[in-house]
């Protein structure tokens, strides 16, 4: 079903942060009706997740303070992609710098809209396989620690109270069913 986008009648800044920048958008809808909506105005490039194997049987997890949950968290490699990066020179340098491996594989699941009520940017989900140790320093202001997981208990981590975040249970659960259809 296609239906047409509403009108862009007027975009303001309504709040600034360091982080963020929130904008208002006043819509006219196919149907006559305007509305006001938020956004956070969407920067560009884009951020990355990887799922690294460091073979079949073991996935490699972070554990790393959240601010919004202030609390320790179990998940994924993460981060934003760099000016002039591709999602997957991104991933691997992401890899480098929290679990201090590199990938000679990197394969593509998904591109994920976070959060697309009311935030445009993009996550781009990737496997990482035949990893290889080297480290580069990142920008977290304290160590990472880097947990190994069982591959095949899937049901253990998402009962695990500390893999939350929702991008990594969708990460998880993609990942394992290329893992299946690639066996």
């Amino acid at each position: 079903m296609s239906k047409t986008l509403p009108t862009i009648l007027s975009v303001s800044t309504c709040a600034q942060s360091q982080l963020f920048t929130i904008e208002k958008l006043h819509l006219r809808f196919s149907n006559g009706v305007e509305r006001d909506y938020e956004r956070m105005k969407n920067h560009g490039r884009g951020a990355v997740m990887i799922v690294p194997y460091l073979n079949d049987d073991t996935l490699l997890l972070i554990q790393e303070y959240a601010c919004g949950t202030h609390r320790y968290e179990l998940g994924f490699p993460k981060g934003m992609i760099d000016e002039g990066e591709t999602p997957e020179q991104a991933a691997n340098r992401e890899l480098k710098e929290e679990i201090g491996f590199g990938a000679k594989t990197i394969i593509p699941l998904k591109s994920l809209a976070m959060a697309p009520t009311y935030f445009g940017s993009t996550m781009y989900v990737f496997i990482a396989q035949d990893l290889y140790p080297e480290r580069l320093e990142g920008d977290e202001p304290e160590e990472l620690d880097v947990i190994e997981w069982p591959a095949n208990d899937v049901d253990g981590l998402l009962d695990n109270a500390d893999f939350s975040d929702g991008r990594c249970v969708a990460g998880l659960l993609m990942a394992q069913r290329q893992i299946r259809v690639n066996r």
